[in-house]
């Protein structure tokens, strides 16, 4: 089975996750576009989606475009990103001590 939900930001494929990541386009050409992951700009290919335009947000796994995303769902995926991170760093931290 497949399926995919955004809120969660995850595909997941015969009961394994994979992370997209969600991103900005700032160009096109043809069906490829440069993409802006939070400031790291990457070539990601737009075979699967149609009518993807500059300032679109998408989400990409593996450097293909998956889907299309709000800009707030992409933000809260960025946060989500950012607190995680600040947990697992704490997490280290504890254990060092």
């Amino acid at each position: 089975m497949v399926y995919f939900q955004p809120v969660e930001m995850t595909f997941y494929l015969e009961n394994r996750m994979c992370l997209a990541i969600p991103g900005q386009v700032e160009s096109v050409v043809e069906k490829k576009a440069t993409v802006n992951f939070g400031g790291v700009k990457r070539q990601v290919d737009l075979s699967f989606l149609l009518d993807t335009q500059v300032a679109d947000w998408v989400l990409v796994h593996v450097g293909f475009a998956i889907q299309k995303v709000d800009e707030e769902s992409a933000r809260e995926t960025y946060r989500l990103l950012a607190d995680s991170r600040q947990e697992e760093l704490e997490a280290e931290l504890r254990q060092s001590l």
